[in-house]
């Protein structure tokens, strides 16, 4: 029980940092979504935060995201944030049917597969953000900034099962050259816009994490993903050594 009212306590602490940073900026704080990470950790810690009232959750692997979600309330907003490959993608869509997003849409296979499967599972079309690698480090999923619009372009004209909905970027470990990350996605936010003919504001940016979460609202960020600041650090299995 303490564990779950930590993790409240916790999440309340979140929204209100979020609040406050939209409103420093004149910003509504109502336009910005927090998406609860909850990467290797328990159901319970993950029921102490719906209990909130709480329903954007996140998770990075389809192993876990697919066991959760079937422990868990149908109500509950399920984003895929992590990177995804073509072979899961009929095992992730299959088995989590309240799948809100898919975040890291990088390559124009990926947005094929993510069609063809929708459609031949007639489910309703899938909301989806393009994954662009401002950072250029090469460990980081993500198309280059220049290929943005093409594969903008091609998620919202030639896959009719994709709801293109904005953009997603991963900021550099270093805490202060974050910003030119952010503001990069945000410049490619106005150029996929302006050749989708699309407002801004419908074109969301899904950017900033429990390090930079603050700086990135103030940049624009439109979704933050934010996963330790409300469960705690991470809890990865020690790996089996051979005798």
């Amino acid at each position: 029980m303490a564990a779950e009212i930590n993790v409240a306590a916790a999440l309340r602490s979140v929204l209100h940092r979020v609040r406050t940073a939209a409103e420093r900026l004149g910003r509504d704080p109502n336009r910005v979504r927090v998406i609860a990470v909850s990467k290797t950790k328990p159901i319970t810690l993950i029921r102490g935060v719906y209990d909130t009232g709480h329903r954007c959750f996140g998770e990075n692997y389809v192993q876990e995201i697919v066991e959760k979600a079937n422990q868990l309330p149908e109500d509950i907003e399920w984003h895929f944030i992590g990177h995804l490959q073509t072979n899961k993608v009929k095992a992730l869509l299959s088995s989590v049917p309240n799948l809100a997003m898919v975040h890291g849409v990088d390559n124009e296979k990926l947005a094929n597969h993510l069609d063809r499967a929708i459609s031949s599972m007639e489910r309703k079309p899938l909301k989806v953000l393009v994954q662009v690698n401002t950072s250029g480090e090469t460990s980081k999923s993500g198309v280059d900034p220049s290929d943005c619009v093409a594969l903008a372009k091609h998620v919202k004209l030639d896959c009719p099962n994709l709801e293109f909905c904005g953009l997603m970027t991963i900021g550099m470990p270093d805490y202060t050259s974050t910003p030119e990350n952010f503001k990069m996605l945000l410049n490619c936010r106005t150029a996929v816009c302006k050749a989708l003919g699309i407002p801004e504001e419908h074109c969301e940016l899904s950017m900033g994490m429990s390090g930079d979460f603050e700086l990135a609202i103030e940049v624009g960020s439109t979704i933050v993903r934010v996963g330790s600041t409300i469960f705690g650090p991470r809890e990865y299995p020690k790996k089996q050594t051979n005798a």
